[in-house]
């Protein structure tokens, strides 16, 4: 990373200073634009910064800072919980969440530092002319119109939903929906909105943070069984890196304390509504807050 950054109410007396540091994320906007943001502190505050960012998938993120490729990312609570850890029910307090997940991945070589409030979980979503159609509010109204019109129910999902145990697999087993496999269509992440926005399917897989559900308008199932599981953003660092730069702690905490759902749709919507670029993007926003200059 080469931004022309100094330090702002973050990074004074430069404590990353000779430091070689890899930031990396997963390839989707809100992680991207995350990310960038732990970049730029680092830059901040005298780092020299290897972007790795837009890593595929959410496994090869997390091996990276694990096996020291990389030194940090923003990871999600119940990501690691359910994908990593193996767990199979998530823990519903947010913060228990968070200290369960910080607590097991110590033994990984891997450090949580404090979560956000920004929870990015997963949602079903539908247009408005659908939604005056079947008037379904909740996901239990949706597996209700499943089992009494089957052809009623399309979905459309990103692979990776359709795979996890904290995705569909999970989801139609809690709600007791059995939807065939001809109603489900695999699809990547950013066409599902504007499938769902055409009723090219009923429902889309969204993500409850994105800022393209405001823009265009969609309703949201509500998980009136809370089987989702909070997926609460925090930054995960190598236990190696941060005993060597211990500062970085307080450089993020105050980034990662003013992220919540409202500021990750603004600027997930300035990416995927008005087509800027997610580390420009967070450039802005982290010099507007004063964290650098």
């Amino acid at each position: 990373m080469v931004d022309d950054v100094s330090p702002g109410s973050i990074g004074k007396g430069t404590p990353l200073k000779g430091a070689h540091l890899t930031v990396t994320s997963k390839s989707f906007t809100e992680n991207l634009i995350l990310g960038a943001m732990i970049g730029i502190a680092f830059q901040a505050a005298g780092a020299d910064v290897l972007d790795r960012t837009g890593i595929q998938g959410s496994i090869g993120s997390r091996e990276a800072v694990k096996n020291g490729d990389a030194d940090a990312m923003y990871e999600y609570t119940g990501t690691a919980w359910i994908t990593y850890l193996g767990h199979s029910k998530p823990i519903t307090d947010p913060q228990a969440q968070w200290q369960a997940v910080h607590d097991a991945d110590l033994k990984n070589g891997l450090t949580w530092l404090p979560p956000s409030r920004l929870d990015n979980t997963y949602a079903l979503a539908m247009n408005q002319a659908n939604y005056r159609k079947y008037h379904t509010r909740t996901l239990s109204d949706v597996a209700a119109l499943a089992a009494k019109d089957p052809g009623a129910v399309t979905l459309c999902v990103e692979s990776e939903f359709a795979n996890r145990t904290d995705g569909l697999p999970g989801m139609e087993q809690a709600y007791g929906m059995d939807i065939p496999a001809k109603n489900i269509t695999q699809m990547d992440t950013g066409i599902i909105y504007t499938q769902v926005q055409k009723g090219s399917c009923t429902y889309g897989e969204v993500f409850t943070t994105d800022g393209r559900i405001k823009s265009m308008n969609l309703v949201v199932m509500d998980d009136d069984k809370h089987f989702f599981p909070n997926y609460n953003a925090a930054p995960v660092i190598n236990s190696k890196a941060l005993k060597k730069w211990p500062a970085i702690t307080a450089l993020l905490d105050p980034i990662t304390a003013k992220l919540d759902n409202t500021v990750a749709q603004t600027l997930n919507a300035k990416v995927d509504v008005d087509g800027e670029d997610p580390h420009q993007v967070a450039l802005k926003w982290m010099k507007e807050q004063g964290f650098v200059r």
